[in-house]
């Protein structure tokens, strides 16, 4: 079989998988994949821009935040449907990863690191502090009346798990068939030529900044709409979300699955977020157990799991 085909079967099967596991899933774990599949997204975003063309930012989580607040403000304060919510907060993260990429995107290294945590700080500030709306750290539940949607005639009542696991699944299916075509496409390898060398790339006639521009927007949409997602699924937006450690979060998962792999974030998501929970049940230094098994991973798989399991045995693997 070809590599092409290969990628695509696992992809379809993985799609299957999660489909198929909701039918055998207890009532707690049932709502916690759905909560893992909307961060999965997040992170397949991230991983866009620091994966497959090498730009670490350390501000994402004002991509999530805008997408998150975008949606949920818009149905707290305006009565707007949860569709067109939903399409407001992506739009809101989308012209924001644009303009924050055009100042970011003039530095390089270390100093893009830091603008775009200062932007992050910024996006943090504000939702402080214009506390009238969107109420701070205390944070707003969203009303009832955005608990449900109609549809193509049909009614969507988001307080049902199986409708909330299903959507967050056609989220994730969306975003990796996305990702799945940029990253094999052109587009995707002018992003690898830059991360791998970028004063070449642009010796070869390549705009190079118009390329990062173009991933870090794509990027910040998918993160948005994982956040514009999680407001209207879980009913709830709150300050905590544009903190710096939702911008390490698709950090960490994507160097546990495999930064620069399509599937990688997934499962890093799913793994992190696990570690965690059962750690948590036995002690509460579960940070502590968090990094010793990164730590583990840095020795043993240096490339993330996916990562070095496709230089070692794997090479078709997206």
């Amino acid at each position: 079989m070809q590599p092409g085909y290969k990628s695509l079967l696992l992809h379809a099967l993985v799609v299957i998988g999660l489909f198929l596991l909701q039918f055998v899933l207890p009532e707690y774990h049932h709502l916690s994949v759905a909560r893992i599949m909307l961060l999965a997204v997040f992170a397949m975003g991230f991983n866009l821009l620091f994966g497959y063309t090498g730009l670490l930012s350390l501000g994402h989580a004002m991509f999530f935040a805008a997408g998150m607040y975008g949606a949920g403000l818009s149905v707290y304060h305006f009565d707007w449907s949860v569709p067109l919510s939903f399409i407001f907060g992506v739009g809101c993260g989308a012209m924001l990863s644009f303009v924050v990429g055009l100042i970011a995107l003039r530095t390089t290294g270390v100093a893009f690191m830091i603008v775009t945590l200062m932007f992050s700080q910024v996006a943090y500030l504000i939702i402080v502090y214009f506390t009238t709306y969107t109420r701070g750290d205390e944070g707003l539940v969203m009303p009832q009346a955005a608990r449900s949607f109609i549809l193509l005639g049909r009614e969507f009542l988001l307080t049902d798990a199986a409708t909330r696991y299903n959507l967050s699944l056609i989220l994730l299916t969306i975003t990796m068939v996305v990702v799945l075509l940029l990253v094999r496409g052109k587009f995707g390898r002018s992003l690898i030529a830059v991360r791998e060398n970028e004063p070449r790339t642009r010796m070869l006639g390549y705009n190079t900044f118009a390329i990062k521009l173009r991933a870090l927007t794509v990027s910040g949409t998918l993160s948005a709409g994982s956040g514009a997602a999680y407001a209207l699924m879980f009913a709830y937006i709150g300050s905590s979300f544009a903190t710096i450690q939702y911008s390490i979060d698709p950090l960490l998962y994507s160097l546990l699955g495999g930064a620069g792999t399509v599937l990688g974030p997934v499962l890093g998501t799913f793994l992190m977020f696990y570690l965690i929970d059962i750690a948590s049940e036995y002690t509460t230094a579960y940070l502590l157990v968090a990094g010793v098994v990164l730590v583990m991973l840095v020795l043993f798989f240096p490339k993330g799991l996916l990562g070095t399991v496709r230089e070692r045995w794997l090479r078709w693997l997206p």
